[in-house]
């Protein structure tokens, strides 16, 4: 079936990963540990990073969770109504600072001029906030290639689940068969799969090749090998 609509996860595969998010996890971090450098760095490990690659690892929380999920490692114990304020407090400064710190993957703009001008339906689906994204696609200047962003509050479920595929067939009116989910760590995928559409690994972010593997249809370098894959699709 030939792909009409396009949805792409945000960090990692649109926006550099460990070039974007170190310094705001860490900042939340420090917070979580009242000032105690020493836990903040071990909060920061729990949460799926690696001080001896400076990398985030493939899958963890910070690769693939939701705010709520790292409020609810770092604040396990403390009160509901706590956690839910710290939840609404961690939406507002990743919204912020990932738009202000946002480092799109090299010939992300290119790629996604390229594909608007021919036609393809563009979406974000995150596992950040909806305005975390609506902001970040504003900081990057590809807001108005973008039909729509789901962030991890706009579903009734996040990824791995169908949601986010559905909601945007039921914008565009695309079938999930006409649709390609893009994202460089496994959950992505399998909300592609879930849906029925076609799940594509990007080596941009966290994820491996090993990792996205046994998931993907295909695995390009980055977002800016999408369009020669979706001609060669299309031949």
């Amino acid at each position: 079936m030939t792909i009409k609509g396009i949805v792409f996860d945000k960090d990692g595969t649109l926006v550099d990963f460990h070039a974007t998010w170190f310094a705001i996890g860490d900042r939340l971090a420090l917070e979580a540990a009242g000032g105690d450098r020493t836990r903040a760095d071990e909060l920061v490990s729990e949460a799926g990073y690696d001080f001896a690659s400076a990398r985030f690892r493939a899958d963890s929380v910070f690769a693939a969770g939701t705010n709520a999920d790292i409020v609810a490692l770092w604040y396990a114990g403390q009160p509901a109504e706590t956690k839910r304020a710290m939840i609404r407090h961690f939406d507002e400064v990743t919204a912020r600072e990932g738009a202000l710190q946002a480092t799109p993957v090299v010939g992300t703009r290119e790629a996604l001029a390229e594909l608007h001008a021919h036609g393809y339906k563009l979406a974000v689906a995150t596992n950040d906030s909806t305005a975390g994204a609506e902001q970040t696609l504003v900081a990057l200047g590809v807001a108005q290639m973008f039909v729509a962003a789901y962030g991890y509050d706009a579903v009734a479920n996040p990824k791995p689940a169908p949601d986010v595929i559905h909601a945007f067939c039921d914008l565009t009116g695309l079938r999930p068969g006409e649709v390609a989910m893009v994202g460089d760590n496994r959950h992505d995928l399998e909300t592609a799969r879930a849906a029925g559409a076609l799940a594509v690994g990007v080596l941009s972010g966290t994820g491996t090749r090993e990792t996205l593997a046994s998931r993907a249809d295909h695995i390009l370098d980055s977002v800016a090998d999408l369009p020669g894959l979706l001609a060669r699709r299309d031949c």
